[in-house]
């Protein structure tokens, strides 16, 4: 089960509607999946735990390459499905 993280700087909020639109976009790939969802600052020490975080773009780099099971996926429209596809889609050599 591949487990992700979405994470936002604007609050719990707009992290529950980022992580809507992930999860509908892994369905479309036929993934098993888990997404949870919080904000920037509580993602930077929970990351290590997950397969794969997304965050805004601007955010990426406050995530260090903490290991090499997790990927870091910068976003510059957290809400286009077609963005997250390309670029998760990329992530995991789909």
């Amino acid at each position: 089960m591949l487990k992700v993280l979405a994470a936002c700087g604007n609050g719990m909020g707009s992290s529950q509607i980022i992580k809507m639109r992930i999860e509908q976009v892994l369905k479309e790939l036929g993934l098993d999946f888990k997404v949870d969802h919080c904000s920037i600052g509580e993602a930077k020490g929970m990351s290590r735990n997950y397969d794969l975080v997304l965050v805004s773009q601007q955010f990426v780099k406050d995530f260090p390459a903490s290991n090499d099971k997790t990927k870091i996926v910068g976003l510059i429209n957290l809400l286009s499905a077609t963005e997250i596809k390309e670029k998760v889609s990329l992530a995991l050599s789909l």
